[in-house]
């Protein structure tokens, strides 16, 4: 269970601090999917890279299964199993994909375990699993062999930062299925996505929303999404808030 307190960050804009994140308290339980969403600026993905240890808060605690992980480095929050998939993903030149999964892993795992990694989202093993980790993978494709390597890696804590953004249609379908089979098998573990795109809203089991860097609601998806895309009137009043309501030509599907 990942427990967030009292968390604040700020940064330095033209010589005056701006709060990016205020006060944020909230609690991520275990066998859950959670969907953080509301609108662009409200320090979304901030809370993520705070969450990763990509980002140190000014003030306010981070405890994951008990332990205070505030002052850990990335890397020794990835050991205690929080993974966290970009909105880019990270190409390595010269590394093939079976060596990435190995690497996961943190183990020599055998070519058929990293095949299955591969077909879990969607991916034909034989057709990638020699492939170099470069250019000539699309968006679709190294977003979904990152979240692979994920699975590889058996994360209690798996994050992703607006997985939607920058990838193809028929790419953007697959996602949703891989993270309906994900949510269908975490028991223990739990998932954290940062979207507007409401298919994934759609799929969480919790949904938090954030504005100006404050959580402004909490709670199941059928207490939240009411509010958000019910009716027309909340559709317009979300939409002109910066919630993106599942128009794939808003959500940076190609």
């Amino acid at each position: 269970m990942l427990e967030i307190k009292n968390l604040y960050f700020q940064v330095d804009d033209e010589g005056q601090d701006k709060e990016i994140i205020r006060d944020i308290s909230l609690t991520i339980p275990d066998g859950k999917l959670v969907v953080i969403t509301g609108p662009n600026g409200g320090g979304k993905s901030t809370l993520a890279r705070l969450i990763a240890g990509i980002e140190k808060p000014d003030s306010g605690r981070i405890y994951f299964n008990g332990e205070d992980i505030t002052d850990l480095s990335i890397t020794d929050r990835a050991r205690k199993g929080i993974g966290f998939a970009f909105q880019q993903p990270v190409k390595f030149k010269g590394i093939q994909v079976l060596d990435l999964l190995r690497l996961a892993a943190g183990k020599q795992i055998k070519i058929s375990d990293a095949c299955e990694y591969l077909a879990a989202v969607g991916l034909c093993a034989r057709d990638y699993i020699n492939r170099e980790v470069n250019d000539s993978l699309s968006g679709g494709e190294l977003k979904r062999i990152e979240i692979a390597t994920l699975l590889a890696k058996s994360s209690a804590l798996s994050i992703f930062d607006e997985p939607e953004a920058g990838i193809d249609l028929w790419s953007f379908q697959n996602l949703i299925e891989v993270f309906q089979n994900m949510r269908e098998n975490i028991k223990d573990s739990s998932i954290l996505i940062i979207s507007h795109q409401e298919r994934i809203l759609n799929i969480a089991d919790e949904v938090i929303v954030l504005k100006d860097g404050q959580l402004t609601e909490q709670g199941r998806r059928e207490e939240i999404l009411p509010g958000l895309i019910g009716t027309a009137s909340a559709v317009a009043a979300c939409r002109k808030s910066g919630v993106d309501l599942g128009k794939e030509e808003n959500a940076g599907v190609q």
